[in-house]
């Protein structure tokens, strides 16, 4: 063994430990251009998932107007979306039918903002009947949170709006 070699032991000391600049710059910017690429996909990603969300949800206010409807027949349907949700500890009532989740029923989920509108009402028997409504979708900063605004009415039939709005022509496929 050559525990006592000088060369052997000036070859050991020679030997480096860690990274050199030069490959720590290289590994940033190899980070780097991975982030560049990622991120405009994932943006895009994310909005596209909040705006099927909205979707969906649209169609779960959908089912819950149907509900509230048949339950509450002499009411016809809810011109508020916290008359669709509940009151935790209560018993179901025409102001609070646990129909919906609390987040959907307070109109704002995942980056879109729900609201009913221009409810059509009648006087029938001496008590107000919602006959109609308008139901909407926007996002809460459009090319954020999603491109397409969403509207429906009491037809249950689903349109959007390419610009983000309430101005819905176009049927959702």
């Amino acid at each position: 063994m050559n525990r006592k070699n000088p060369k052997c032991l000036a070859q050991r000391s020679m030997k480096r430990n860690g990274f050199t600049l030069m490959e720590l710059l290289i590994v940033m910017a190899i980070i780097t251009v991975l982030m560049l690429i990622g991120f405009p996909t994932y943006r895009s990603v994310m909005k596209h998932s909040r705006e099927l969300s909205a979707k969906k949800s649209m169609q779960s206010i959908q089912e819950a107007e149907m509900m509230y409807s048949t339950n509450y027949s002499s009411k016809g349907y809810a011109c508020n979306l916290q008359y669709l949700g509940g009151d935790a500890g209560k018993p179901p009532a025409s102001t609070a039918a646990e129909m919906l989740p609390d987040e959907l029923a307070r109109g704002n989920k995942d980056g879109y903002i729900f609201t009913i509108t221009n409810c059509v009402k009648n006087a029938l028997n001496g008590s107000e009947r919602v006959d109609g409504y308008t139901l909407t979708a926007v996002p809460e900063v459009v090319g954020k949170t999603g491109d397409l605004g969403y509207c429906s009415d009491e037809g249950g039939i689903l349109k959007q709006d390419p610009a983000g709005g309430v101005n819905c022509a176009e049927l959702v496929q």
